[in-house]
């Protein structure tokens, strides 16, 4: 395989872009929920912690909070957000915002990679051609912890209970009537609605239909990276090998951030 070396951007998720692909169908994907101002002020977040502190540490990177950025991007790598653990990958690799730990760094990204999404695959690959051997080493056995509890073994029946419960309190017993339901929505202005019909969409609330929207979004991502240096031959002994899997943990204590949620410009703020 040849190919230039890449250096990634430390903000991999502020220049992320995503190429969406539904498998199958040429249908475009759904809308991103975290771009509607309306979807986030209503209360969606509440039920999407993977969500809700992936764009909290997006907001902290940008402010230059890296150290509550990293943490905010391991509270969503928590509920199974594979953005946020390559942001953490990122992190660990250039030591912005915690200390620099390339060893770690490639645990974090395998797992980021765990689903197949190319982008994060493709730095992993990256990563690992640039450890020394005892690094890899490392690399492995760190990632077994790693997985066990960041691993989607465990992180998708956390994300998922999140979901039910979160619906359930929303919906109550007008559960199937989301179509009648109004949601009001206070405003600078005044007060806006939400139809129900897209806040209760299936595919934010239903956890097969939500991880089949994450992957629609994430499977095929243009991340930016800056290439440099001529192009290097990457022998085969070099790709990187899959950390083993391992029983996840599950009784472990869930993050915790208060009532803080990532600020809405034009939502909420005084004329």
């Amino acid at each position: 395989m040849i190919r230039k070396t890449p250096i990634a951007l430390a903000a991999l998720l502020v220049f992320a872009t995503a190429a969406p692909v539904v498998a199958g169908n040429n249908a475009a994907a759904p809308a991103d929920p975290t771009e509607d101002q309306l979807m986030i002020t209503a209360g969606f977040l509440n039920g999407h912690p993977d969500l809700r502190f992936r764009l909290l540490g997006l907001e902290k990177h940008k402010a230059g909070d890296r150290e509550k950025a990293f943490q905010y991007f391991q509270y969503a790598s928590f509920y199974g957000d594979k953005p946020s653990q390559g942001m953490v990958a990122e992190m660990l690799w250039t030591g912005v915002g915690t200390a620099e730990d390339r060893a770690l760094a490639y645990a974090w990204m395998d797992l980021a990679a765990e689903r197949g999404y190319e982008g994060f695959a493709g730095l992993r690959e990256r990563y690992w051609a640039e450890l020394s051997e005892s690094e890899r080493t490392r690399a492995i056995s760190l990632g077994q912890d790693i997985y066990a509890r960041y691993g989607d073994a465990a992180a998708l029946p956390r994300i998922a209970t999140k979901l039910r419960r979160e619906r359930r309190a929303l919906t109550g017993s007008r559960t199937g009537f989301a179509g009648n339901v109004k949601i009001i929505v206070p405003t600078a202005s005044g007060t806006t609605q939400i139809d129900g019909t897209k806040f209760y969409d299936d595919r934010y609330w239903d956890p097969a239909k939500y991880q089949a929207w994450q992957d629609s979004v994430w499977m095929k991502p243009r991340i930016a990276t800056v290439n440099v240096g001529s192009a290097q031959q990457i022998p085969a002994d070099a790709q990187p090998p899959r950390i083993p899997a391992v029983a996840p943990l599950q009784d472990v204590s869930e993050p915790d951030a208060g009532n803080e949620m990532p600020r809405i410009e034009g939502i909420g703020d005084k004329p």
